[in-house]
C-alpha cells in the first residue's frame, strides 16, 4: 500500500536539491540570530511567581535581600581584629567593594561605615555616632577606644564582630537590574585574593558570589563539553568506520543546535547557564535518532544497493517512530513550563523548539545528506550476521541475541520475578529522596570548594548568611503615622522574637528587629542600666526611644531592618544552614509564632516571609508541588500518543511501565548518591523519561514489524528486534556513557558532575529496561496490536521489488 509516509518520502527525494537549499537558508537565518545569544542569570526569574513568599520579597526587596555578598576578614595568627593592619584592611575592602559594578551604595555595612553605630548617653541626650571616625585607629589609645565603641554597640558585637574577636564581616548588597554576576564576582574575588596575607584569611560568600563561581566554572566547563563531543565523534568513528555514519549525526545535530540557539538569539531571551546540561542531552538525543536512522539505512541499502531508493525507503519506515519519539521528548520538555518559574518557562520554549528541530533534521535532512554521501564501503561488515565478517557489529548482535532468550519462555518467567522485586525495592527507595539542598552551603559546588569553605567559616563565626524575614507591613502610608515606631508594632515584633527564640525544635541563632534598637535607646535614655531596656508600650515611650536612636542619623542606616519612612519593618532571624530540614523547621516555627501573635492589626499586617530561607523554600516547594504533576501529565501524553499510534491502550501501558520503572531507579540512584531533588535535577529526571520512551518506541515498532515477518514466532521476533534496533539502542547509550562519565571526575561544579552521573544512569537504566522489560512485557501480554497491518508504526516493507543485483545500476 502506498502510504502517506511513502508519498512524502518520495516527494522529498524527488526534490532533494531544493529541500537542501531550504535547509541551508533556514540554518543561515538562525545562525545569524546566534549573535544575540546571552547566557545570564536573572535572580527574580528563578523564583516561582505564584508563591506568597516571593510576593513578599518583591514587595520588600530590601529586607533580607539575598543579592548580598559577605566578605569575612579573619586573623590567622591568634591576634584580634583590634590592630591597625586588620582595621586598615577592612577599611580598604569596604571602600573598594563600594566601587563594585551594580552595588547599592546605600547598602554597604561594616565596622568602618557610617551605618555601624554605637549609642552614648551625654548631658545633652543620646548621641549616635559611627563606630569608626574618618580614619583608621592607629595608636593604642585609639584602638582601645574603638574596642570600647564596639562593646557599646550590641548589634556590632553580635553581627559584625565574631565572639572571639578574630573576625569581622563586610556586607554589600547589589541592585538586580544592574547586577552582572560575572563582572561583580570577578571584581569582588579580586579584592578578596589581594587582601589575603600571612596573617589574614579572607572569605567571600552570598548568592551573587555563588552565581559568580558558577559563571567562572562554566567557562572552564567548555573544554569538558569539548572533550565530550570529541569522545562522541571518536566513538562514532570506531563503531561506524565510514563517512556516512560519522558525518550524518554530527551535521544533523549541529543544525538542530543552531536552530535552537538561533531562536533564543532572535527572541533575545537570556539562557540560564546552569541549565546548559540539558541541551547537551538534546545533542545526545539527536545522535540517538540519527544512529537509529542510519542503522536502518544500512540494512535497506545492503539489499537494494541504491542510495537514493534506500534513503526513500528508510525515511518511509522510520518517519512515524522517529516523529513519535521526538514528540514525546518535546512534551516532557514543554511540560517543565507547568512549574511557574519564568526562567523555566523560557528554557522550556528554547529547549522544546530545539527538540522539535530534530524532526526535520533527523528525518528529512538526514535522508538528503545520506543520499548525497558516498555509500559505506563496509556495508557487508555493518550488516553481516557472521561474527567472522561483522567485527564489533556482529559481536553486538550475538550478545543481544543471547539477551533475548531471557525475555521469553521459562527464562522470561524468572526475569519477570526479578524485575518485579526490583520495581518494589526501587519505588520504596525513590520515595525516600529529600527535596532541596541536603548539605550546608551550596550543593552546586563541591564541599571543599572555596565558596562552601567560606560559608562554613562565616557560619562558624557569625549568625550566618541565611535569614528568615517576618515583615510588619503598614496598612496605610501616612507620614504623620510612623507605623514602625508604634507600641503595637514594637510589641508584636518582640513577641515574635520571644516565641521564635523559645522554640524547642530549632531556635534561630540570632534575631533582630527595630524594637531592639528602641530598647537600647530606652536603656540609655533612662540612665544606662540593663533593667531599663524593656519598653513601656505607650506612644510617649516608644517615640522617645525611637527618637533617641534615630535623631541626627540617616534613616538609611536602618534600612536593613526598617523602611526609609519608618512604615514597614522586619523581624530578622538567622539560621546556620539552608538544608531542607532547616527550612521546614524554621518556617514551621515562624508560622506558629505568627498564628499566636496574629496577622491583622489596626495599623499593620504581619506577612511571612522573605529572606534566603523563605525564598529557597519557595523554590523547593515548586518541586514538591509539580514533580509528580509533571510526570503524571507526561505519562498521560505518552499514553494518548502511543495509544493513537499503535491503536491500543495496551501499547501505551507497555511503553509506560519501563520508563516509570527507569524513573524510580534513577530517583533511587539520586537518593543513594545524596543528591537532593531540586528544580534542576527534576528537569533532568523528567527529560530522562523522554530518553526511555524513545528507546521503547523504536523497539516496539520494530517488534511489530518483525512479528509479521516471522509469522507470530515470539522468540524469533524478539531476537530479530534486539539484534537490529536493540543494537542501535545499545550503541547510543554506550557512547553517551563514554562521553559524559568523565564529567564526574573533571567538573569543578558538583552539580554538573552529579548531572553527568545522572545522565549516564539515565542512558544505562533506560537501555537495560528497553532491552529487557519491554520485550518481556510484550511476550507476557502478547498484545494483538503487534499483528495489525494498519499501524502508523511498525510498517513492514517488501524489499524484493527494489533489490538491485547490479551495483552499477545505483541511482545518483
Amino acid at each position: 500500500m502506498d502510504s502517506i509516509r511513502a508519498r512524502i518520502a518520495r516527494w522529498v527525494m524527488d526534490n532533494r536539491a531544493a529541500m537542501a537549499v531550504v535547509f541551508v537558508l533556514i540554518t543561515v537565518f538562525f545562525a545569524v540570530g546566534m549573535r544575540n545569544v546571552e547566557f545570564r542569570t536573572v535572580f527574580s526569574d528563578l523564583l516561582p511567581k505564584d508563591d506568597p513568599f516571593v510576593q513578599v520579597y518583591k514587595d520588600h526587596p530590601g529586607f533580607g535581600d539575598p543579592l548580598t555578598m559577605t566578605i569575612m576578614v579573619q586573623r590567622t595568627d591568634g591576634g584580634t581584629i583590634y590592630n591597625s593592619d586588620t582595621l586598615q584592611k577592612v577599611w580598604d575592602l569596604t571602600r573598594d567593594i563600594d566601587l563594585a559594578p551594580g552595588v547599592d551604595h546605600d547598602q554597604i555595612l561594616s565596622i568602618t561605615t557610617e551605618k555601624a553605630r554605637y549609642a552614648e548617653a551625654t548631658p545633652y541626650g543620646i548621641d549616635m555616632r559611627p563606630l569608626m571616625d574618618d580614619s583608621v585607629p592607629s595608636t593604642p589609645e585609639e584602638l582601645k577606644d574603638f574596642r570600647r565603641r564596639i562593646e557599646q554597640s550590641p548589634d556590632a558585637r553580635t553581627f559584625l564582630v565574631s565572639e572571639d574577636e578574630t573576625a569581622t564581616i563586610i556586607n554589600a548588597t547589589f541592585i538586580e537590574r544592574l547586577l552582572e554576576y560575572d563582572k561583580a564576582f570577578s571584581y569582588a574575588q579580586g579584592l578578596v585574593e589581594a587582601a589575603r596575607d600571612e596573617n589574614h584569611d579572607v572569605h567571600l560568600a552570598g548568592q551573587p558570589a555563588l552565581t559568580g563561581w558558577v559563571f567562572k566554572y562554566q567557562m572552564e566547563m567548555r573544554w569538558i563539553f569539548g572533550v565530550t563531543l570529541a569522545a562522541l565523534i571518536l566513538a562514532l568513528i570506531i563503531y561506524m568506520r565510514n563517512t556516512v555514519g560519522v558525518v550524518t549525526p554530527v551535521l544533523c545535530s549541529a543544525v538542530a543546535a543552531i536552530w535552537g540557539l538561533g531562536l533564543v538569539g532572535w527572541m533575545r531571551s537570556p539562557i540560564e547557564p546552569l541549565l546548559m546540561v540539558v541541551p547537551l542531552l538534546l545533542v545526545a538525543r539527536s545522535f540517538s535518532h540519527c544512529v537509529q536512522f542510519t542503522e536502518r539505512y544500512y540494512e535497506i541499502y545492503a539489499q537494494v544497493r541504491d542510495r537514493r531508493k534506500a534513503c526513500e525507503l528508510t525515511m518511509s519506515v522510520m518517519m512515524a517512530p522517529s516523529i513519535l519519539g521526538i514528540i514525546t521528548d518535546t512534551a516532557g520538555i514543554l511540560l517543565i513550563a507547568v512549574a511557574p518559574i519564568p526562567a523555566m518557562e523560557r528554557f522550556a520554549l528554547f529547549v522544546g523548539f530545539w527538540s522539535l528541530a530534530i524532526i526535520p533534521t533527523g528525518v528529512f535532512l538526514i535522508s538528503i545528506v545520506l543520499s548525497y554521501l558516498p555509500a559505506p564501503k563496509n556495508i557487508d561488515e555493518l550488516t553481516a550476521d557472521d561474527a567472522t565478517k561483522g567485527g564489533i557489529h556482529s559481536k553486538f548482535r550475538n550478545g543481544l541475541s543471547a539477551l533475548s532468550t531471557i525475555t521469553n519462555g521459562k527464562r522470561g518467567v524468572v526475569t519477570a520475578c526479578v524485575v518485579g522485586a526490583l520495581m518494589v525495592a526501587s519505588t520504596y527507595t525513590a520515595l525516600q529522596i529529600k527535596i532541596g539542598n541536603p548539605v550546608e552551603g551550596s550543593g552546586l559546588l563541591w564541599p571543599d570548594s572555596e565558596y562552601n569553605v567560606a560559608v562554613r567559616n562565616i557560619n562558624d563565626n557569625f549568625p550566618g548568611v541565611n535569614t528568615l524575614e517576618i515583615i510588619l507591613e503598614a496598612n496605610q502610608r501616612d507620614t504623620n503615622n510612623r507605623v514602625a515606631r508604634l507600641p503595637e508594632t514594637a510589641a508584636a515584633a518582640l513577641q515574635i522574637q520571644a516565641l521564635m527564640e523559645s522554640d524547642d525544635t530549632l531556635p534561630p541563632r540570632q534575631t533582630l528587629s527595630f524594637a531592639d534598637y528602641m530598647m537600647e535607646g530606652n536603656r540609655l535614655f533612662s540612665g544606662g542600666h540593663p533593667k531599663w531596656m524593656p519598653l513601656d508600650m505607650n506612644m510617649q515611650a516608644t517615640n522617645a526611644a525611637a527618637n533617641a536612636v534615630t535623631f541626627g542619623t540617616n534613616p538609611k542606616n536602618f534600612s536593613h531592618i526598617v523602611g526609609f519612612e519608618f512604615q514597614d519593618s522586619t523581624v530578622s532571624l538567622w539560621y546556620r544552614d539552608n538544608k531542607q530540614e532547616t527550612l521546614d523547621a524554621a518556617l514551621a516555627s515562624a508560622r506558629e509564632a505568627v498564628d499566636k501573635v496574629g496577622t491583622q492589626f489596626e495599623n499593620f499586617t504581619v506577612r511571612l516571609g522573605s529572606g534566603t530561607i523563605a525564598l529557597e523554600h519557595a523554590t523547593n516547594d515548586v518541586v514538591s508541588r509539580y514533580h509528580w504533576v509533571v510526570l503524571g501529565l507526561l505519562n498521560l501524553v505518552i499514553l494518548l500518543v502511543a495509544s493513537f499510534a499503535y491503536k491500543s491502550l495496551v501499547a501505551g501501558f507497555i511503553l509506560l511501565v519501563p520508563v516509570n520503572f527507569a524513573n524510580m531507579l534513577l530517583t533511587s540512584v539520586m537518593h543513594l548518591l545524596g543528591i537532593g531533588l531540586d528544580i534542576n535535577s527534576m528537569m533532568v529526571a523528567v527529560i530522562g523519561v523522554g530518553v526511555g520512551i524513545d528507546y521503547g518506541i523504536y523497539l516496539l515498532s520494530r517488534i511489530c514489524e518483525e512479528y509479521t515477518a516471522h509469522k507470530g514466532d515470539w522468540a524469533e521476533t524478539l531476537r530479530a528486534s534486539l539484534t537490529t534496533t536493540g543494537k542501535a539502542i545499545t550503541f547510543t547509550a554506550s557512547i553517551m556513557l563514554i562521553g559524559i562519565l568523565p564529567w564526574y571526575f573533571l567538573s569543578p561544579i558538583k552539580f554538573m558532575a552529579d548531572m553527568g552521573l545522572l545522565l549516564v544512569s539515565i542512558m544505562l537504566i533506560n537501555m537495560v529496561l528497553a532491552l529487557v522489560v519491554l520485550p518481556l512485557l510484550t511476550w507476557l501480554i502478547k498484545p494483538r496490536f503487534v499483528g495489525r497491518e494498519d499501524l502508523m508504526v511498525g510498517e513492514s516493507i517488501d524489499l524484493s521489488d527494489h533489490v538491485v543485483h547490479n551495483r552499477t545500476a545505483e541511482a545518483f
